[in-house]
C-alpha cells in the first residue's frame, strides 16, 4: 500500500481488509497490525470484519493477549463484536492456556445476544 501516497488512490476498509487478511493467512501477523494501525489512523476507519481479521492474524499465531487488546478495542471504536469476532477471541484464548478467560468471553456473549 506504499504506493498510495504517490497515486493518490481512496483507500477504503475493503483494500486494507483484503491485505490484512493476506497477511494473517501468512503468518505475518506484525504486519497485519502495523497495517492495521496505519489504517486506524487514517480516515478509514476499522469496522468488524476489520477487526475480525486482525484478532484472527493474531489467534493464528498464539498471540492471545493482542487478539484481547484488539477485542478490548472495538467497544472503543464503537464497533460491535460478532459471533466471528468472539470466536476468535475466545480461540485465542484457547492457544494461549487461558481458559478462564475464554469462559468470560464465551459468557459476555451470550449475554450479548
Amino acid at each position: 500500500l506504499s504506493w498510495h501516497d504517490t497515486n493518490k488512490y481512496e483507500l477504503n476498509c475493503y483494500h486494507y481488509g483484503a491485505v490484512i487478511d493476506a497477511c494473517a493467512k501468512s503468518g505475518m501477523w506484525t504486519t497485519a497490525l502495523q497495517l492495521f494501525d496505519v489504517m486506524a489512523q487514517s480516515d478509514v476507519k476499522p469496522n468488524g470484519i476489520i477487526f475480525s481479521t486482525a484478532i484472527s492474524a493474531c489467534e493464528k499465531d498464539g498471540e492471545w493477549e493482542k487478539s484481547l487488546l484488539l477485542f478490548s478495542m472495538m467497544s472503543q471504536a464503537e464497533v460491535e463484536a460478532n459471533t466471528v469476532t468472539f470466536s476468535n477471541a475466545i480461540s485465542s484464548c484457547e492457544k494461549g492456556d487461558k481458559w478462564e478467560r475464554a469462559l468470560q468471553l464465551l459468557s459476555l456473549m451470550t449475554i450479548r445476544r
